[in-house]
């Protein structure tokens, strides 16, 4: 039963490492608990085996745990759960040509600095220069740079 508890204690760890390393990046309480669960597990292997049996779990856990996760890493595991797809779009993109430098409309939520505003052909995101501007402002297109649309309050 003992060796069942070591075992298992180390195994169930080097799980939750693995998932750490692979699917969760940066450290988490998965990957804490994980190296504690394991500890503990390799610690228990001392106490009731001794000292040199406790080494060789030692170093059993440490090798059979960096090869797990050298694995993991290589076989490309992580690549299922990953984004492949590019978003290729941009904002605003087609009324780009359509809207000009001095047209008016009203803004449809603040910007802060970025909102959305109400121009004759339908809303569009829009950027102050820095200013907050508040909703049912009236507002006025002062730039047109790259798909970006920058406005000014109209006093």
């Amino acid at each position: 039963m003992d060796w069942l508890t070591v075992i298992g204690l180390i195994v169930f760890g080097i799980a939750l490492i693995v998932v750490e390393v692979v699917f969760i990046p940066g450290t988490t309480v998965v990957g804490i608990l994980g190296f504690l669960i394991s500890g503990y597990g390799i610690y228990l292997g001392y106490d009731y085996f001794g000292q040199t049996t406790g080494s060789v779990v030692l170093a059993g856990a440490s090798l059979i745990g960096f090869g797990i996760i050298l694995y993991a890493l290589k076989s490309g595991a992580w690549q299922k759960f990953s984004l492949k797809e590019v978003n290729a779009g941009r904002t605003n993109e087609d009324q780009k040509v359509e809207l000009n430098v001095g047209d008016e409309g009203v803004m449809v939520s603040s910007a802060k600095p970025v909102g959305k505003a109400r121009f004759e052909l339908g809303d569009v995101e829009v950027r102050s220069k820095g200013s907050f501007i508040t909703e049912e402002t009236p507002v006025k297109i002062v730039r047109i740079e790259s798909n970006k649309i920058f406005v000014e309050p109209i006093n």
